[in-house]
């Protein structure tokens, strides 16, 4: 991995330096959900947070009222009313709320959702231009807002119903908002993220990177806060400050709830062995590994991969 040009400061200039933000709680997308999800925002006050990615989810959402602050990887945008916004699954994303007011809808939308029937427009959504960081934000003209807030709606009262066709009508009325944002072509202005959003960002991007477990043969590459400070080429007491100064938890708290995380999403999505699971996350043993589970939990793996609703926290409205 090729290590960042990162300088290592002393705690006295990082507290000189630190600028002051509401704390932004780190929260993964739940690890079995419906593949379509659409919600208005009226329904879901959205508190100030981060999301790393590897969330699986294209995520599309309009704002008809309020205003809020998105960073979409290292790109920093001031959303008001009439914008809309496109995130990639890849990308780790960031909101702040800066207004009592959230109008508007969002969704998200799992890849299988589409399957082979619709697999045309999964094909838009992945060459779509505006799920490009540097190009998220879209400014929209009223005609065009009024219609994108309508296909929200209409996608929502059909997903809430149980016609037989709901299917093709929600894929036809997310395609009329791809057209009508494409039409509207109008990039909002981008500014820079802070320096210390920076060491953020990349302390995340390197935790959802060192645990990918993607085939039972993988492992865990970094395990310890002092193996990730040295990646990043920083003084573990420094980063681990700063992580806890912006997100409320330190770095060990992070790199256990990302473990944890990953045994969830490994027991629920494979049908790996849990000792294979166990050994795949780093522990000694499938007992170390049933020790922490059922610390964090309160409950076995075994249980909680057979009753897989257990697995749909945090809540929705922290990610929306």
């Amino acid at each position: 991995m090729e290590h960042l040009s990162i300088p290592r400061i002393e705690l006295e200039t990082f507290a000189a330096k630190e600028y002051k933000v509401p704390l932004l709680n780190v929260e993964h997308y739940p690890v079995h959900s419906g593949h379509f999800i659409v919600e208005n925002r009226n329904d879901y006050p959205v508190k100030d947070y981060i999301s790393p990615h590897r969330r699986k989810f294209y995520k599309i959402f309009h704002m008809t009222s309020g205003t809020g602050i998105l960073t979409i990887g290292l790109h920093r945008y001031e959303m008001a009313r009439h914008e809309i916004a496109f995130v990639h699954p890849d990308e780790i994303m960031s909101w702040q709320t800066t207004s009592e007011e959230t109008g508007g809808h969002f969704c998200l939308i799992h890849p299988d959702f589409f399957g082979p029937d619709a697999e045309h427009v999964l094909q838009l959504l992945r060459q779509f231009p505006y799920f490009q960081a540097d190009q998220a934000v879209i400014q929209l003209e009223d005609r065009q807002s009024l219609v994108i807030d309508n296909c929200f709606a209409t996608m929502l009262s059909e997903e809430r119903g149980d016609a037989e066709d709901k299917k093709q009508a929600i894929v036809l009325q997310l395609q009329l908002v791809l057209l009508e944002s494409k039409r509207a072509g109008k990039n909002s202005i981008q500014k820079p993220v802070s320096e210390n959003y920076g060491y953020i960002y990349r302390f995340l991007s390197l935790l959802e990177s060192s645990f990918r477990v993607q085939a039972p043969d993988d492992s865990v590459k970094l395990k310890t806060a002092a193996e990730f400070a040295d990646q990043l080429h920083v003084h573990p007491n420094y980063l681990n400050a700063l992580i806890k100064n912006h997100t409320g938890k330190t770095l060990r708290e992070h790199i256990q709830d990302r473990l944890l995380h990953e045994a969830k999403s490994l027991l629920v999505q494979t049908d790996w062995d849990i000792n294979k699971i166990s050994d795949g996350l780093g522990f000694s043993g499938q007992a170390a590994f049933t020790a922490f589970f059922r610390k964090k939990v309160n409950v076995s793996p075994s249980l909680f991969r057979k009753n897989s609703s257990l697995a749909n926290q945090p809540i929705l409205q922290n990610i929306a």
